[in-house]
């Protein structure tokens, strides 16, 4: 009888502190620029992949639900590591996390890292991780840096993309509050959202051409444990990301009244010299990063402000585990 193999994995959701909107043309799924990350470690997706050759076709849940949209990126994934093994079975995927889904929070870019360790350690393959970050990167184009822990960086190299670590959490334990605003699914995905501003959005090419800049000047300051350069530098390139999302046709808004006002209580923070920027994604959740010292006061801040209707911690998170392999 063949044998039903099945492993759990666990990824940590991350948040670019210098961001990428939008795609390179061609296949892979491939950014237009490249990107630098925080990973959160007290927020988690926790994926069991269970390859059953009774099933006819891969069967995908998140959170319990069936997800069709999620379902045929899945299955890509999968195709490639069945190819690897040269197991043609089946899978079962069941993903679930303990934070919003498909709420501005980087689900998909956890919920792919775990898939593809998962999958591999079902599978029995040993992969290095640059091949499971292109693998994760088919996925979600900011999955591979919730492969790594703390820092990472995702540049853009010939027809692929590479992934290193930068600094451990240890390294510099920066803290994450996360002032979630409305706990719904976007109204429009980021991969399509992306497409949009491309054809769009008459700031996208400034976007495009000022990114170099900023993700070196964001390097510099992360080696360099320079809190203040971080600070205005990962605010600026968030705002302009969001500037780009907001002239495109139909506009990107993305954000609630709760945001604005998250926004704006992190501003009078630090103007009030408490350590915290404030960064948001493609979506209407803000994450304020401060410094550890500081995490208590930010989030009594964000948990009194008008529109905030919870308020999570985290401090820096380790990498993409297997938790159990076998069946």
């Amino acid at each position: 009888m063949p044998e039903i193999l099945a492993a759990t994995a666990v990824a940590h959701p991350n948040v670019a502190l210098i961001k990428y909107w939008g795609k390179r043309p061609g296949p892979g799924n491939l950014p237009a620029t490249g990107s630098l990350s925080i990973v959160l470690g007290g927020l988690a997706t926790t994926t069991t992949v269970t390859f059953d050759p009774a099933l006819a076709a891969d069967e995908v849940s998140v959170n319990g639900a069936a997800d069709a949209d999620t379902a045929q990126r899945v299955s890509a994934c999968l195709d490639e590591l069945r190819g690897l093994a040269g197991n043609p079975a089946r899978a079962r995927v069941d993903s679930r996390n303990d934070f919003p889904t498909g709420a501005g929070l980087a689900s998909s870019a956890s919920g792919f890292a775990a898939l593809v360790v998962a999958g591999a350690g079902a599978l029995g393959l040993r992969l290095p991780e640059a091949r499971l970050a292109d693998l994760a990167r088919r996925g979600s184009g900011s999955a591979p840096r919730s492969l790594y822990g703390g820092f990472a960086l995702l540049r853009n190299a010939g027809d692929g993309t590479t992934c290193e670590p930068v600094a451990d959490p240890a390294d510099w334990p920066l803290e994450v509050v996360v002032a979630v605003t409305t706990r719904g699914p976007k109204p429009v995905g980021s991969r399509n959202g992306m497409a949009q501003s491309e054809l769009t959005s008459p700031y996208y090419p400034a976007w495009i051409a000022t990114h170099p800049a900023d993700l070196d000047a964001g390097l510099a300051a992360v080696r360099g444990r320079d809190f203040a350069a971080l600070a205005e530098l990962a605010e600026h390139n968030c705002l302009k990301m969001h500037a780009v999302m907001m002239t495109t046709r139909p506009p990107l808004i993305y954000w609630s009244p709760g945001t604005l006002a998250a926004l704006q209580a992190v501003r009078e923070l630090r103007a009030g010299g408490v350590p915290v920027f404030f960064t948001i994604d493609a979506g209407p959740q803000v994450k304020a990063v401060c410094l550890p010292g500081a995490a208590d006061r930010v989030a009594a801040a964000l948990a009194a402000t008008s529109g905030v209707i919870d308020v999570l911690r985290s401090p820096l998170g380790g990498a993409a585990r297997l938790l159990s392999p076998g069946a």
